[in-house]
């Protein structure tokens, strides 16, 4: 499967604490809102790039898909939260969110990412894309040629 780089909402980014992703989806502003998961289902899908840090076993990771009147999410609405435990959070592992029908009513949305703990880190990138396609999806490593 190819994303298309306007469903990524981060692509390899480093997290030591709480943030929103990089990259907002804008649903333009329209009455009624563009319901992204009425039809074909669709999913906020988490890549780990870099493993999730457990050094002193009191990190949490938590994944939102947030809804906002704002470009940049604030005052959010958590619309799916979904917390998975750090030993699962490795390189590769891929967390998947689904988005809820009829839930969307603001122009923005995106990913929330909640770390907790003494000392979370996690690299992550994520995309919304095809529910159903998230099990096809296969990774490969970056910078290889092509001869």
């Amino acid at each position: 499967m190819r994303l298309d780089k306007l469903s990524e909402l981060d692509s390899a980014h480093a997290l030591t604490a709480t943030a929103y992703s990089t990259n907002t989806i804008d649903l333009g502003n329209v009455t009624p809102k563009r319901d992204l998961g009425t039809g074909e289902r669709l999913a906020l899908v988490i890549t780990v790039d870099v493993a999730a840090d457990l050094t002193t076993g009191d990190e949490t990771y938590a994944f939102d898909f947030v809804q906002s009147a704002n470009a940049n999410l604030s005052s959010e609405d958590i619309l799916v939260s979904m917390t998975v435990g750090g030993a699962t959070l490795v390189a590769g592992y891929k967390v998947n969110v689904p988005i809820p029908a009829g839930a969307i009513t603001k122009r923005y949305i995106g990913a929330k990412y909640v770390l907790g703990g003494t000392t979370p880190t996690i690299t992550v990138s994520s995309h919304v894309q095809p529910a159903n396609m998230v099990e096809q999806q296969q990774s490969y490593a970056r910078g290889y040629v092509v001869a």
